[in-house]
């Protein structure tokens, strides 16, 4: 590990005292599920699923009870976590799908994190980390978008939204190349191996490799999301459970033991201690189309409902960070950009206008404020805010509606008859921000005739 000497001197009445200290830039490990429920999990109360490393992980650090995401499904959320900004600052409101043309282009597949934003990987690189994405990428299928011309060393993973978790073959075709299985860029070939085991085995590789220097690795899982593809061999750990249920109940053991080997790797290195791990979810669970739980929350993927919207969310850090704690006060994975840019060193004023906090103050105790005072949602004519403990919800066809956080987290009391001026407010403060983001870069049709129709001219440089 490269070592950075800081030299701290004084004058003092006998003379000049001189002290020298080394420091080690910490390596910065995020795992991301995807599409996991609020409490599928141990260390959020569930008893059906079975996550014992992340619950080991959630002991020796932070537990965050208040995360939220930048939008309630995996495009734009990412686009936020990448870069630390409200996505539709930069247009990136909906998900991308494959195939979208706009009228002035002639690249096809437009839709993508635009070339002007910078990422988390642009950031730590310029530090002097090493680094890797591996898994779900996301943020546009055409070349011009791949995570190697966004600040990333290394790619090993796919880059569309989802996939089957099996290898392609002839019993099993792939009909989309934005699912093919890439090995760094362009290079294009699948593994036998269960596809989250393989996400795992890439990482492990990429953290024996770059040991000896600061590294950043996303662990990008594309579990638990659909298809629901478990791993024959976990199925039968779950023999009282059925369907969907069961399948996802075996789709998370496989994420969370990949998690563990990921984690025991580092510590069989001697890693552990200077590596600070995050790990956390990309949207609410969709409970139609994987059986997950989001309760005590309502709402699931897609809408503004705390089920869509909230996140489980853990930290740890040794000898930095406390162990068994928890933090209570809402935070957003639009600070995660900024917390890893400081924990390796960068200076917070060189980061190009973004919306995330260093959260290290705050969970250190040395900052007792709220990291965020408001934080805002929108897709569409849908958009939500919350001001403190008041959450207010907008809606396209009905009466908006008012929240109190704190006492109210299953969103069962709308309040909004009882504060006609509070809704006011929040109502105003919201349309003053969405007056800041420009227009989306496409937009989504309703369905018609069964398929998704993307609207042409909604497409904006």
């Amino acid at each position: 590990m490269k070592h950075y000497l800081v030299l701290a001197i004084g004058v003092i009445s006998f003379g000049i005292h001189i002290q020298v200290f080394a420091q080690q830039k910490p390596n910065i490990v995020l795992i991301l599920s995807d599409d996991a429920g609020y409490a599928d999990f141990g260390f959020q109360g569930s008893e059906i699923m079975k996550t014992p490393n992340l619950d080991k992980l959630a002991a020796q650090g932070v537990i965050f009870k208040q995360a939220y995401v930048s939008a309630a499904v995996c495009g734009p959320s990412r686009a936020g976590i990448l870069t630390g900004k409200y996505q539709q600052r930069f247009g990136f409101e909906e998900n991308n799908v494959p195939g979208y043309m706009s009228k002035s282009s002639m690249h096809g597949d437009d839709m993508g994190l635009p070339l002007d934003q910078q990422t988390m990987g642009d950031y730590l690189r310029s530090l002097g980390y090493k680094t890797a994405i591996i898994g779900k990428w996301h943020q546009g299928n055409a070349d011009r978008f791949h995570p190697l011309k966004r600040g990333f060393d290394e790619f090993y993973g796919f880059r569309g939204g989802a996939r089957s978790y099996y290898e392609f073959n002839e019993g099993n075709p792939n009909r989309r190349k934005e699912d093919r299985l890439e090995h760094g860029f362009g290079n294009f070939y699948e593994t036998k191996a269960y596809l989250t085991d393989a996400f795992a085995d890439k990482a492990i590789s990429f953290i024996e490799v770059n040991k000896d220097e600061p590294f950043f690795v996303f662990l990008s899982f594309n579990a638990v999301h659909t298809p629901m593809e478990p791993d024959h061999k976990d199925v039968s750990k779950f023999p009282n459970l059925k369907g969907k249920r069961q399948k996802l109940a075996a789709m998370t053991w496989s994420m969370d033991r990949a998690c563990g080997r990921v984690l025991q790797k580092l510590k069989d290195l001697g890693l552990e201690e200077n590596t600070l791990v995050i790990f956390t979810n990309d949207n609410g669970g969709p409970s139609d189309t994987n059986a997950s739980v989001n309760t005590p929350l309502s709402g699931t993927k897609a809408n503004h409902l705390e089920g869509g919207i909230r996140v489980p969310f853990l930290m740890r850090w040794p000898g930095v960070i406390s162990a068994n704690k928890t933090y209570s006060y809402p935070i957003s994975t639009l600070d995660l950009l900024p917390t890893f840019f400081k924990a390796a060193g960068g200076d917070i004023n060189n980061l190009l206008d973004i919306d995330g906090v260093n959260l290290l103050p705050y969970v250190l105790g040395e900052n007792k404020e709220r990291p965020h005072e408001t934080l805002y949602w929108k897709k569409e004519n849908r958009g939500a805010i919350r001001e403190n403990d008041w959450k207010l919800l907008r809606f396209p066809d009905r009466p908006a509606e008012l929240y109190n956080m704190s006492e109210d987290i299953s969103e069962t009391n709308n309040l909004a008859s009882k504060h006609p001026n509070r809704m006011k407010a929040m109502y105003k403060k919201l349309f003053e921000w969405e007056l800041t983001l420009e227009r989306p870069k496409w937009q989504l049709l309703r369905k018609y005739e069964g398929k998704a129709m993307i609207r042409m001219d909604a497409y904006r440089k």
